[in-house]
């Protein structure tokens, strides 16, 4: 690591949805309960028989497809994912937190901390490592996670970790006097009390049938989202299901749009909270299509997901319907719904901004004339009544990023070159476009430094001798938009050759920038050149793999200084992602870098760019060949 010069350094695809206790705005059709679009099954007979009649399909949840059985068929096969916070005096003074969407939404990741402790998802272990000071940090306790951990949230004294198994359960179909078995995909909720970090408490088991999805916190209460294909026994549906321990706790009831659509998958939305050790959960279950994109604010709760009914399958276009919740301490109350063309890239194409909800779509699609792409902006009023409209952006491209900051949009779209658009939300009837900037590349994230700059992220790209585009190295931009109508790029940087990756390409919590410390954190997985001088032809090359982050000072009068690097791996395998050397994550605790990969957290001073120490963790490099992420 290079010497550094003294410096120091916010659905689903997502979150999560709701609906759990809600008095909703329910009406009465054909005696039948409605929210909105949603419609209640009045039994489980009506939604056998709805299921038989319409789903062609669904998503797959680690197990295989699942279709009505005919004879024979006795059970379901099972098949062989930063705030700067004041902290105690016995602590760091501040630390990082993770980097979310919405200030006061927290979202769930495989690492936390509080200023001394990190907590932090290892293969099938929970480590608890005492961090600060860095000089003598080491891991206070492991604990053995039942099934496969994916994320956790902290609250305090109290940590909540979900994980995903299998199981077997015994039911009995329609029809017949004998329980058969059937193997399901369920998520855990493990609530520890962790007052005593060397020995952490296992005080609450919460179950949620089907494979985890997202989850938000606001306050103490987790919002948690799941999902399965519908399992069949024999010619019978198995019902989602959420059990505290091992007793039931609710069986939700379950809605479906009354728009038709081509493909369903359950989702079940929970809500509990993390002080309680007991009590009734509240659950609702959901059959809406596979692609579903969650997003949350303190207030409400967003679910977008893709109408795939006719309309879409005849290829005219496609469109988005999107549910809203009242959310305040767990009590989720249904509101409103909305439609609007296009598809959703992530949880960063929703935003709230004073009660109303901002929406960034690409249209894809056919007509008699051909293939159809382009890109829209919404705004829709509390009663999802679509109030403003900006349509037919950057014909032929795609969104590769949104953000939403204050009454602006940053817009980046993509073919040949890389338009970042700046879009005026001031007046919500009213949107347009303010001015835009085409330069090489693209940005996957954007990510605010101020009211005037704004940073990017993505891959540098160069048009090659065949009239296509060639994509190149990490590319890390900043530009300047307070001359709203002529946004200028003040600096960019590219990072090593074709191939180069890096986590916050694909996820914003891998991205740790400090405003107040003008420090941006980057994990990067590099290709570097390596001359081959045992080669006859002169200039040829090989390719190796460094693995760690680049760490720089960043402000507009001077752009990305490059302070310093931190190793985690050299000459690594031929893949530059999901090795175990790869930093996937890092924060800081005063003074002091934290980066983390499988393997270890590798602490380092921010002052001088000196390695302090290293905390190897309990990863087993075999119980994880590539090329599937770990995390």
């Amino acid at each position: 690591m290079g010497n550094w010069k003294p410096a120091v350094v916010a659905c689903i695809g997502c979150l999560v949805i709701a609906a759990i206790i809600g008095t909703a705005l329910a009406s009465e059709d054909a005696g039948e309960e409605t929210w909105g679009d949603l419609q209640k099954f009045a039994s489980k007979e009506e939604l056998r028989e709805f299921l038989k009649e319409h789903a062609q399909g669904g998503w797959n949840d680690g197990i295989y497809p699942q279709v009505p059985g005919g004879a024979g068929q006795e059970s379901a096969v099972k098949a062989p994912a930063p705030a700067v916070t004041a902290a105690p005096t016995s602590s760091a003074r501040d630390y990082s937190t993770t980097n979310v969407q919405v200030e006061g939404v927290d979202e769930a990741d495989f690492v936390k901390n509080d200023g001394k402790y990190i907590y932090i998802i290892s293969g099938e272990t929970l480590a608890i490592v005492e961090a600060f000071p860095a000089k003598t940090a080491k891991i206070v306790s492991e604990t053995r996670i039942d099934g496969r951990p994916a994320a956790l949230f902290l609250a305090g004294d109290r940590l909540v970790v979900f994980a995903v198994t299998e199981e077997q359960q015994m039911t009995t179909p329609e029809g017949s006097v004998t329980p058969v078995p059937v193997w399901r995909t369920v998520t855990h909720a493990y609530v520890y009390a962790v007052g005593n970090r060397a020995d952490p408490e296992l005080v609450r088991d919460l179950t949620f049938t089907g494979d985890y999805y997202d989850a938000r916190m606001v306050g103490d209460y987790v919002y948690t989202l799941t999902r399965e294909s519908p399992v069949w026994v024999r010619d019978d549906i198995v019902l989602p299901e959420v059990r505290s321990g091992s007793a039931l706790s609710v069986q939700p009831d379950v809605y479906r749009p009354k728009t038709p659509m081509q493909n369903y998958v359950f989702y079940t939305a929970s809500a509990f909270s993390v002080r309680k050790d007991t009590g009734a959960t509240d659950a609702e279950t959901f059959l809406l299509g596979y692609d579903t994109t969650l997003f949350a604010s303190q207030e409400n709760l967003y679910i977008g997901y893709r109408n795939t009914g006719p309309a879409y399958s005849e290829g005219i276009r496609d469109q988005t319907i999107i549910h809203r919740f009242a959310i305040k301490r767990g009590a989720i109350d249904y509101q409103a719904m909305g439609e609007v063309p296009g598809h959703l890239l992530n949880q960063f194409s929703l935003d709230e901004y004073a009660g109303n909800l901002r929406v960034a779509t690409t249209v894809e699609g056919w007509t008699r004339e051909g293939q159809i792409q382009y890109n829209n902006v919404y705004v829709l009023d509390p009663s999802m009544k679509t109030i403003g409209t900006l349509e037919h952006i950057a014909p032929d491209e795609r969104i590769y990023a949104a953000r939403f900051v204050g009454d602006r949009l940053y817009l980046v779209t993509f073919k040949r070159i890389d338009p970042l658009f700046v879009i005026d939300l001031s007046d919500p009837k009213h949107p347009g476009i303010l001015g835009k900037l085409k330069i090489p590349g693209y940005s996957d994230y954007l990510h605010p430094y101020d009211a005037d700059h704004i940073i990017g992220i993505g891959k540098e790209t160069n048009e090659n001798g065949w009239g296509g585009v060639s994509v190149g190295g990490l590319k890390i931009a900043l530009f300047d938009v307070s001359d709203v109508n002529k946004p200028i790029q003040v600096d960019a940087v590219v990072i090593g050759e074709a191939g180069t990756d890096s986590e916050a390409l694909r996820d914003h919590k891998a991205f740790l920038f400090i405003q107040e410390k003008d420090l941006l954190v980057i994990p990067v997985s590099e290709i570097k050149k390596v001359e081959n001088p045992s080669s006859r032809y002169p200039g040829s090359y090989s390719t190796t793999t460094w693995q760690g982050a680049y760490v720089y000072q960043v402000n507009p009068s001077s752009g990305f200084t490059l302070e310093g690097t931190v190793t985690h791996g050299e000459k690594g395998p031929s893949y530059a992602w999901n090795a175990p050397d790869a930093v996937r994550r890092s924060l800081f605790m005063d003074d002091t870098l934290y980066t983390v990969s499988q393997r270890s957290i590798v602490m380092t001073g921010l002052a001088d760019g000196s390695r302090v120490s290293e905390v190897f963790l309990p990863y087993r490099e075999e119980a994880y060949p590539p090329p599937y992420p770990v995390w």
